[in-house]
């Protein structure tokens, strides 16, 4: 049976609980002499009459009775594998560890809520948070991570995505600074030594753009991995930074104990978006489905309670 027609499998079992080649018909939703037809092709192929005549009527031989309950599971198992999926989620129960990358700005502002979000929904489910060196893709493809978190820079056309909320770049400098003394302009901000973050030293999408409106040079004073290293040496030295505002955000007791002073950048506003990233083989996955939905309220959340503390 290697070139056996799967299909015949229903026919054979309809045939064989209806006893009829013209209620098998019926059922099925088939021509009398298409029927026919079908149980030529089951004899050809299992080497068996199957039915024969009794009468008026058919009869199944000895090897149909034995083939009877056999092929009427097998039918019904592969009718419910080709259901739509309909699994019910238990997520009290759910022990799955779900890897999210992003980077360490992200994890700073939002681990608590989500941890907390996610421990009180699905206590013994995981939740493991990977930094993103880099912005390949493969890792989500192959399955090694269930969320990406970030500003899109992939042109891969399959990957699913959710924009969590939008984002700007503002300045921040130590309070005091001579900066803050009046109008900030392209010139004064240029003549001040910078920190900027940057995990590989390039500055590429919204951060490149902002740089370059500004006039920028990319060779910085002093460049580290991340924001919160940016915002500790501008809280200390005369080094002025840009981050994003979510950086920032709730702003006053952050200010208040890095000693920090945010300002507007010198150039129209220009936001972008921050945005769930995941792979569409992961999309119809009830478990997945439910975790990246509780990231994304998680996100939009809390970012709507901060910038409302801020009004």
């Amino acid at each position: 049976m290697n070139d056996a027609d799967l299909n015949l499998l229903v026919a054979l079992d309809v045939l064989l609980e209806e006893g009829s080649v013209t209620a098998a018909a019926k059922r099925l939703n088939l021509s009398a002499s298409a029927m026919s037809r079908t149980l030529k092709r089951l004899r050809e192929t299992t080497g068996d009459p199957l039915l024969v005549r009794a009468g008026r009527g058919l009869v199944p031989t000895p090897h149909a009775l034995v083939l009877r309950e056999r092929v009427h599971a097998v039918a019904r198992e592969a009718q419910a594998l080709l259901q739509p999926a309909n699994e019910t989620l238990d997520v009290a129960a759910l022990t799955r560890t779900f890897t999210l990358r992003a980077n360490a700005a992200f994890i700073q502002r939002f681990s608590v809520p989500l941890v907390t979000a996610l421990s009180e929904a699905a206590p013994e489910a995981g939740l493991r948070f990977v930094p993103k060196p880099t912005k390949a893709i493969e890792p989500l493809r192959d399955g090694q991570l269930d969320l990406e978190i970030g500003v899109i820079e992939t042109t891969a056309p399959e990957l699913m995505i959710r924009g969590l909320f939008r984002d700007r770049f503002i300045g921040v400098a130590r309070q005091g600074h001579p900066l803050l003394a009046g109008e900030i302009t392209p010139e004064r901000l240029a003549a001040c030594r910078q920190v900027m973050a940057s995990p590989s030293g390039e500055f590429t999408g919204p951060m490149g753009e902002t740089l370059s409106a500004l006039g920028l040079a990319p060779e910085f004073g002093v460049i580290v991995p991340e924001f919160a290293d940016a915002l500790r040496i501008a809280a200390h030295t005369e080094c002025v930074t840009i981050v994003p505002r979510s950086c920032l955000l709730p702003a006053p007791a952050l200010e208040e104990a890095q000693a920090l002073k945010m300002f507007e950048l010198p150039l129209p506003a220009q936001s972008f978006m921050i945005s769930a990233l995941w792979h569409p083989r992961l999309g119809a996955d009830p478990a997945h489905r439910w975790f990246r939905d509780t990231v994304i309220a998680v996100c939009r959340q809390w970012m709507g309670a901060a910038e409302g503390g801020q009004a």
